[in-house]
C-alpha cells in the first residue's frame, strides 16, 4: 500500500520540522511548502492526500489557500491557529476546513487527528440511489421522508430529516447553525440558535433509541455540530 501523501504549510521551521518528525514515523509521505504564495498550485500539481495549513503565512493566508483549494478539492484540511478567536475558528471551518489545531498544540494530537479524519473519509456515506442515503447503521429515505436506524423505522419531521440528510453527506465536518437553518428551512425563515439547538436535541435523543448508547452527533463549542 502507497503511503498517504501530506502537505504542511508552515512558515515556521521549528513546528514544521516537529511535524514531519511525527508524522513520518507513522509512515505518512510528508513535504513542506513555507510561504504561501505558490501553495495552491503545489496542491494542484501533487495532489496530496492531507492538507495541513498555517492561518498566518507569508504571500498569501491560510484562509485563502482554503477556499482557493476547496474549489477544485475535498481533500482533508486540517488549519493550525495561534488565534483563537471563535471568528477565526468559524471562518476556517466555513471555508472547508474539516478540523482546526490552536498553538501551541501537541504534535501527537496533530497526528490523532490527521487519523481520525482519514478514518472518517474512508467511512464516507454510501448514497444507494438519489433517494437513498447510509452512514453507519442510519439509512434516510429521501423521497419518502423515512429514516431508520439498525432497520427500526425513526418518525422524524422534514426539518430533522433536512438536518440529517446535511449531516450524512459532510461525515466529520462542522456545519455551523448557520448551515443548518438554510439547509433545513425550505421557506428561507430566520429562526433562532437556540431553535436549531432543540432541533438537534430533538434529533438525538430520537436516533439514540436504536443506537446502543452510540452518539452519531458531535457539538463543537461555538461553532456547531458534525456526525462522526
Amino acid at each position: 500500500m502507497s503511503k498517504k501523501k501530506i502537505i504542511i504549510v508552515e512558515d515556521e521551521p521549528k513546528i514544521a520540522q516537529l511535524l514531519v518528525d511525527y508524522l513520518q514515523r507513522e509512515q505518512f509521505q510528508v513535504s513542506v511548502i513555507e510561504e504561501g504564495t505558490h501553495a495552491v498550485e503545489t496542491v494542484q500539481a501533487q495532489q496530496p492526500d492531507f492538507l495541513i495549513l498555517d492561518l498566518m503565512l507569508p504571500g498569501k493566508d491560510g484562509l485563502t489557500i482554503c477556499k482557493e483549494v476547496r474549489q477544485f478539492s475535498s481533500l482533508p484540511i486540517i488549519m493550525i491557529t495561534a488565534k483563537v478567536d471563535e471568528i477565526d475558528r468559524l471562518l476556517g471551518l466555513e471555508l472547508g476546513a474539516d478540523d482546526y489545531i490552536c498553538k501551541p498544540f501537541s504534535p501527537r494530537e496533530v497526528v490523532a487527528r490527521v487519523k481520525t479524519i482519514f478514518r472518517r473519509v474512508q467511512q464516507q456515506p454510501v448514497k444507494v440511489n438519489d433517494n437513498e442515503l447510509k452512514y453507519r447503521s442510519v439509512t434516510l429515505y429521501l423521497d419518502r421522508f423515512q429514516c431508520e436506524v439498525n432497520g427500526c423505522r425513526i418518525e422524524l419531521t422534514p426539518v430533522e430529516l433536512r438536518m440529517l440528510q446535511a449531516l450524512m453527506s459532510n461525515p466529520g465536518r462542522v456545519l455551523s447553525r448557520d448551515n443548518l437553518m438554510t439547509v433545513s428551512y425550505a421557506d428561507d425563515r430566520i429562526v433562532s440558535d437556540r431553535t436549531i439547538d432543540s432541533h438537534v436535541k430533538n434529533l438525538r435523543k430520537k436516533l439514540s433509541q436504536d443506537m446502543k448508547g452510540q452518539e452519531l452527533i458531535h457539538s463543537i463549542y461555538g461553532v456547531g455540530y458534525k456526525i462522526e
